[in-house]
């Protein structure tokens, strides 16, 4: 009995970490950013965070390891919970550039500890809790998406432009094409939502995105007012 017990919990042991291995094996992130503008100007409610309304620029949402085949993995490691004095110096970068608006309104650390725990714990093999919420706001310096398309003519004034230039402005920037998502407001305009680009598993190089997000975007979006 003895030895049965022995065999069975070798055998649990080796089951886990099989799977803790492969759930840690991905082949890129997808560092998104997201337009506050149109997260707000939709049917749901939006909350400013307690530090009060964000700058008019693009926040952070994630940054989520994804496999070639378009799959993703998540909530790779249960043990590995969200600390927030791993970021401790990083807190008020993060409150800048990494802001919550949902409801009801908070200080970020909901937001920051979901996306650690069903997203960073997948990249831990490459990144420890710092080093991950750290890639992610250098990322965010490195692809300034408020100055490229400024650049390129495409201004948050709630007009709309094509889907091919705000691609093609991003694409010239960043020498990689992105993904591009989009959301409808409450008067069914198709707008700018979140845009997507692909970094290698060191969390620092932008690469061409193996696969695309469908983003069901029209072919004019509205750059929404914030």
């Amino acid at each position: 009995m003895e030895l049965k017990s022995s065999i069975l919990i070798k055998l649990l042991i080796v089951q886990y970490l099989s799977v803790l291995c492969l759930s840690q094996d991905f082949d890129f992130f997808y560092f998104v950013q997201q337009w506050p503008g149109a997260y707000c100007d939709t049917k749901h409610t939006c909350c400013y965070p307690k530090t009060g309304k964000p700058a008019a620029d693009f926040g952070i949402h994630g940054l989520w390891p994804n496999y070639k085949d378009g799959s993703y993995p998540s909530n790779c490691d249960p043990a590995s919970v969200f600390n927030k004095a791993e970021i401790s110096e990083l807190m008020s970068s993060m409150e800048k550039n990494w802001p919550s608006l949902s409801c009801p309104s908070s200080n970020g650390l909901r937001f920051w500890s979901h996306e650690w725990e069903k997203h960073g714990t997948c990249s831990e093999s490459e990144l420890d809790q710092r080093d991950y919420f750290e890639a992610a706001l250098k990322l965010k310096e490195k692809v300034n998406l408020l100055q490229i398309l400024k650049k390129a003519g495409i201004k948050p004034d709630d007009g709309f432009y094509s889907l091919e230039s705000i691609v093609e402005a991003i694409k010239e920037a960043t020498g990689h094409t992105p993904g591009i998502e989009c959301n409808k407001d409450s008067a069914g305009n198709s707008q700018l939502y979140q845009i997507f680009v692909c970094v290698d598993t060191s969390g620092s190089e932008i690469i061409e995105c193996p696969v695309l997000p469908k983003g069901r975007c029209a072919s004019n979006l509205q750059f929404a007012k914030f």
